[in-house]
């Protein structure tokens, strides 16, 4: 046990965010009562406004920690999951990249090669977001939350699709009418991007994943639309006749996810696939005619070492997909990796191994002509690392760009996901869906009242205010 005292409970999300990168695992207890193995005094944020004195503190504890371990950590005392959106916002205050390089580098104690990330990345993703409008602009996104089984690591909304396939008609009419009302409601902006994530969107039988299309596509104005993204997932969900329903519609990227390439760590983490499914899915892909064709893959997943990353990298060059999105292993407290393996499998590895994973993974995305455009951080993440995104020009995933940065309304439809609202000065209100899938089709109604709330100007938070019904949308 680590105890920590504190005067008081402003900082201390970010106190316990600063104490968990330097000691992992560890159970941390505020101001305890009996003798602590390890006693840390927080120093006092002195004066000032808030987030001055946020930073002040959190880099007088981080050089305490560090001269404590020995320790150092590559994002510095940034703990927070958006680290290129401070350097967005530098970028868009008209600073040069050095002048952004040397603010996270003082201002954050961020290492050098963290901080060149996220400037080069800040610089493509402005590039990448010139032609979307954030004002008039939104963004869709569909969950559909079903899989084949729940990963071991997985802490998102799924459920097994054998049990629910009775139900899945039942759980589009209801995602259906989020669907009329998103439509109405939004008829007058500009849908610039859709992604049906989940769950495995995948896993719905290709008539009902027809049947979901076919409602988009009728639904909606497509004038404005930049991208379509579709999660295919698992290869086990993948059939050709599921990919020709979705290059019959106007899908213009989609995900075929290993993970791994390692068939141990496949079966370790509750995949019931081959690795040479994995292939086959991308080639029956490829000759369906898709040409941005993303895979995933996780850094630190139980029992691997470097060598198995390298090997992994190794097998998904000799594919050459489009973009690939490297996540670094966060052990959520949702999924079966927190509440069923602790202790009983190793994930994660050392700080050494987590950072040869990461060089390994961007080497190979470099060697297949594919650059950072995105990225993002989680608690509890391997090494204290990051995700990252790669793609090749003309292939990033703009969704993923727009849902980090925040700079775009976004309508979330379906079990579980969140809508977020974005004000012209910045201020972010969010609405989210129930996760559980029976209480989402009881409840529909009251999932669609909390979007119109979120959606309709409220004078006293700061919203335009309107008396005209047509326009009150933002």
């Amino acid at each position: 046990m680590i105890g920590f005292y504190v005067d008081n409970d402003e900082f201390e999300y970010d106190i316990r965010g600063l104490l968990m990168a330097f000691y992992p695992g560890e159970e941390l207890v505020k101001n305890p009562v009996e003798k602590p193995e390890l006693m840390i005094l927080i120093p006092d944020a002195g004066d000032g406004e808030k987030t001055e004195r946020k930073n002040r503190l959190k880099r007088r504890l981080y050089r305490e920690l560090s001269a404590r371990t020995g320790k150092t950590l590559p994002w510095g005392t940034l703990t927070g999951i958006r680290p290129t959106k401070i350097a967005m916002g530098k970028l868009e205050e008209g600073l040069t990249a050095e002048e952004i390089r040397a603010f996270l580098r003082d201002e954050y104690l961020a290492g050098e090669e963290k901080s060149s990330l996220a400037v080069e990345i800040a610089f493509r993703e402005k590039e990448i977001l010139k032609n979307i409008d954030y004002e008039e602009g939104y963004s869709l996104y569909i969950g559909i939350p079903f899989c084949p089984t729940t990963c071991l690591y997985c802490s998102f909304t799924s459920y097994p699709m054998t049990k629910w396939e009775p139900r899945m008609g039942e759980y589009l009419d209801a995602l259906f009418r989020e669907i009329d009302w998103t439509a109405e409601r939004f008829r007058k902006k500009k849908l610039n991007t859709i992604y049906i994530g989940g769950g495995t969107p995948t896993s719905l039988p290709p008539e009902l994943l027809d049947r979901l299309l076919k409602k988009i596509c009728e639904s909606f104005d497509f004038c404005d639309l930049q991208e379509f993204t579709v999660e295919g997932g698992r290869p086990d969900s993948i059939t050709r006749r599921k990919l020709e329903v979705l290059k019959s519609y106007p899908v213009t990227r989609i995900s075929i996810n290993p993970q791994t390439m390692r068939q141990e760590t496949l079966r370790r983490i509750g995949r019931r696939h081959t690795v040479e499914a994995i292939e086959e899915a991308f080639f029956l892909a490829r000759e369906i005619g898709f040409d941005n064709i993303n895979m995933d893959i996780i850094l630190g997943l139980p029992e691997e070492t470097p060598e198995d990353v390298e090997y992994t990298v190794r097998r998904i060059e000799a594919l050459r997909p489009d973009s690939l999105t490297v996540h670094s292993l966060a052990v959520k407290r949702a999924s079966r990796l927190k509440m069923e393996a602790e202790g009983t499998v190793v994930a994660g590895g050392t700080q050494e191994e987590s950072e040869a994973m990461m060089a390994a993974a961007a080497a190979g995305a470099k060697r297949m002509g594919l650059y950072p455009y995105y990225l993002y951080r989680q608690k509890n993440m391997a090494g204290n690392l990051e995700n990252v995104g790669f793609a090749a020009a003309e292939k990033a995933g703009i969704y993923n760009i727009l849902i980090m940065e925040e700079k775009q309304n976004i309508v979330a439809l379906g079990a579980g996901p969140v809508s977020k609202r974005i004000y012209p000065d910045g201020r972010i209100e969010r609405s989210d869906n129930v996760k559980d899938v029976n209480l989402y089709m009881e409840k529909i109604s009251e999932m669609i009242e909390r979007k119109e709330k979120l959606f309709t100007d409220q004078p006293d938070k700061g919203g335009r205010g309107t008396d005209d019904a047509e326009s009150n949308l933002f």
